[in-house]
């Protein structure tokens, strides 16, 4: 299923543990736009649903486009009064970058464990030597506890904020 949140888990951790580089919110952003990849192609009902942007070569470059495309929301806020959700209007290019390059990096190590179309190191292999490395479920039982996990971190660390301050 294209587009699940399993992927999210992991972007929670690392945002935990590093808030003011690692923006979660262009980890998913960037999580999503590399699955309208194989949506497009379920929705056509075409295989292998997962083709070039789900190669390491391909996610950098939607991880560029993800960058481009904060850029470019930015820049449209000097023009239009444009709604700030999630303050995104304050995040750093570099957060943004470190986000949706390890948002997109992260997507294809994890789906290279499950989804046997995906060929990683595409143009240069079709091997995928991840596929099936451990269970699917342990798969994503870990991207679900790494999310809990980074939750509960910047949980606590809101709490003690508060309790500071």
């Amino acid at each position: 299923m294209p587009i699940t949140p399993f992927h999210f888990g992991p972007g929670a951790v690392l945002h935990a543990a590093a808030p003011r580089y690692v923006s979660f919110l262009a980890f998913c952003a960037a999580n999503v736009l590399i699955d309208l990849e194989p949506l497009y192609y379920l929705l056509t009902g075409q295989y292998p649903l997962h083709r070039f942007f789900h190669t390491y070569v391909g996610a950098v470059i939607v991880a560029m486009a993800t960058v481009a495309l904060f850029t470019l929301a930015r820049r449209l806020t000097g023009v239009w009064s444009v709604p700030n959700p999630f303050r995104w209007q304050d995040l750093g290019i570099g957060g943004v970058a470190i986000g949706a390059t390890a948002g997109t990096l992260s997507h294809i190590f994890f789906d290279s464990i499950m989804h046997p179309d995906i060929r990683p190191f595409a143009p240069l292999s079709d091997s995928n030597p991840m596929l099936l490395a451990v269970t699917v479920p342990m798969l994503h039982w870990s991207c679900l506890a790494a999310g809990l996990a980074g939750v509960c971190v910047l949980a606590i660390r809101n709490l003690i904020r508060k309790a500071e301050g």
